[in-house]
């Protein structure tokens, strides 16, 4: 494996008419345990360490988000990266330059790329031990 790159999904982001509605749908018809504002929190294991919690997220966005610009598609996939950093430095060799400035919170690092379709791609370097923290019991555990 490399020193960078994706090692999993982090995420699917989508537009829909009512979040809210959207939500409670998929919590009452499918049993996906929501937080009610963002959506699923999903908790897994990762077979390299199974005894370390892992992250991915489902959240549906409302239709007039800015947040999937400048992709005119209405949704956007979040993989979960190793070393962001280094991701960057090889995508500007390559000529991808990234979509804003990479931003640093708690639970991790996020930059944004531009894949060839014209999706908007997020990039996540999680720090999972901060992000099971915040999140507390708004986890779907399968």
């Amino acid at each position: 494996m490399n020193d960078y790159g994706i090692t999993g999904f982090g995420g699917i982001f989508f537009q829909a008419n009512n979040p809210g509605e959207t939500m409670a749908w998929y919590e009452k018809n499918l049993g996906l345990k929501t937080d009610g504002q963002y959506g699923a929190n999903l908790e897994w294991r990762s077979s390299d360490n199974p005894s370390a919690k892992a992250y991915s997220i489902w959240s549906p966005f409302g239709k007039d988000t800015a947040y999937f610009q400048p992709s005119e598609k209405d949704f956007m996939v979040n993989f979960r990266v190793k070393n962001l950093s280094l991701l960057l430095e090889k995508l500007k060799a390559e000529g991808i330059m990234p979509v804003g400035e990479m931003q640093e919170f708690e639970y991790g690092k996020f930059a944004w790329v531009m894949d060839p379709n014209g999706i908007k791609i997020e990039l996540w370097e999680p720090n999972d031990e901060s992000f099971s923290a915040m999140c507390g019991d708004k986890i779907h555990k399968t």
